[in-house]
């Protein structure tokens, strides 16, 4: 119930200062993102097999959950609100794909199409993460609109 609660006052923040809280967080985790590919891997340590997939999975997880509040919370357009994820999904896909290329060009790094799936993957758990977010508020919306508690 405790989580309920929570949610529920964390959404109305999203919705009241969707600049401070989405936008402006989004905009900084990109720049941070596309900084973190542009540095050389011969600088980053290596603590176990695979952890370049999962920095992957996890960063774009991140990324899109961000990004998917920032469409849902937008203003502007309604196309963008109402098909969310899909325009999610796509930015995530190309910018993947457009940040792969990009570190061909980064000493020690290289364009790995196992990176892009995993950067896929991660994007879809994070368009999953904000649809059960979203999906719980307008569960509580429709409850009390029918009179049943929470």
């Amino acid at each position: 119930m405790a989580l309920n609660s929570f949610s529920k006052h964390l959404y109305k923040y999203f919705q009241k200062y969707p600049v401070y809280l989405i936008y402006i967080p989004l905009f900084i985790y990109w720049i941070i993102l596309f900084t973190a590919t542009t540095i050389p891997t011969d600088k980053l340590p290596q603590l176990f097999p695979s952890q370049d997939k999962l920095e992957h999975f996890v960063a774009y997880a991140v990324l899109a959950f961000l990004l998917a509040l920032a469409l849902h919370f937008q203003k502007k357009s309604v196309l963008l609100s109402s098909k969310m994820y899909v325009f999610t999904l796509l930015f995530v896909l190309t910018y993947g794909a457009i940040d792969e290329i990009h570190q061909l060009f980064v000493p020690g790094r290289y364009c790995d199409l196992l990176d892009w799936c995993a950067d896929s993957i991660g994007g879809l758990i994070g368009i999953l993460f904000a649809n059960l977010f979203l999906k719980a508020q307008y569960n509580k919306s429709e409850n009390l609109l029918h009179g049943k508690a929470e």
